[in-house]
């Protein structure tokens, strides 16, 4: 399966996301992994984990770079070698990275309604009652969980709270962006938003805005 989506969000910030249909095995082709990557996968127990693993590794590949090109610091934020931001997701038959000259994040969300039950821990429940049904509720839901999700790669600081720190400004589900803004210890930043929805599945992805002592 060739690339599923690319997305330019401005001309130094792009998004790639693959759909994942072929074998371990398939994907496995012509990749060179790192030591400590190789012992990483495979150790992993479930299939479809491996796969998506791999996968990510050929939209690396498909962005110009190698999984040799790829390191994590020590609280597990992916950076590139040369200095570009990047961050990854991985869910059930999809996977994606945002690369970009500035702090990114993202995430990839299947949409079950399981996220009912849930919200009250990430977000404030009221905002979403005057949505037409629960089909309507699940689907933005799932667009604000993975917007915190993305800011919260991108923030990458031990202690950041869905709930009490990181706010999502809502927007109209017809245009599918909004703003953000994660506030935390001494440190505040704003984000821009945007959302996707493909085959029952949301991707959320941000691009920050500026950086503002607190």
């Amino acid at each position: 399966m060739p690339l599923y989506k690319t997305i330019t969000v401005n001309p130094n910030t792009k998004v790639l996301i693959w759909k994942i249909e072929e074998s371990y095995e398939n994907l496995s082709e012509g990749i060179s992994l790192t030591d400590h990557c190789r012992e990483r996968v495979e150790g992993m127990k479930s299939d479809l984990h491996r796969r998506g693993f791999m996968s990510v590794r050929h939209l690396l590949a498909a962005a110009g770079y190698t999984d040799h090109d790829l390191y994590y610091d020590e609280v597990g934020k992916p950076h590139l070698t040369d200095d570009k931001h990047i961050s990854i997701t991985h869910s059930f038959i999809f996977s994606g990275i945002i690369i970009s000259d500035a702090e990114v994040g993202i995430d990839i969300e299947k949409q079950r309604n399981k996220i009912l039950k849930i919200a009250h821990k990430f977000t404030p429940i009221k905002e979403y009652r005057t949505l037409a049904n629960d089909d309507a509720v699940m689907r933005k839901l799932t667009m604000v969980w993975g917007a915190k999700e993305s800011l919260y790669k991108s923030f990458a600081r031990k202690g950041v709270s869905f709930l009490e720190h990181i706010v999502v400004s809502d927007f109209d589900m017809d245009i599918l962006e909004s703003s953000a803004v994660v506030t935390y210890d001494d440190k505040e930043e704003t984000y821009d938003v945007w959302f996707l929805e493909f085959e029952g599945f949301t991707c959320a992805y941000a691009l920050i805005r500026e950086a503002i002592p607190a």
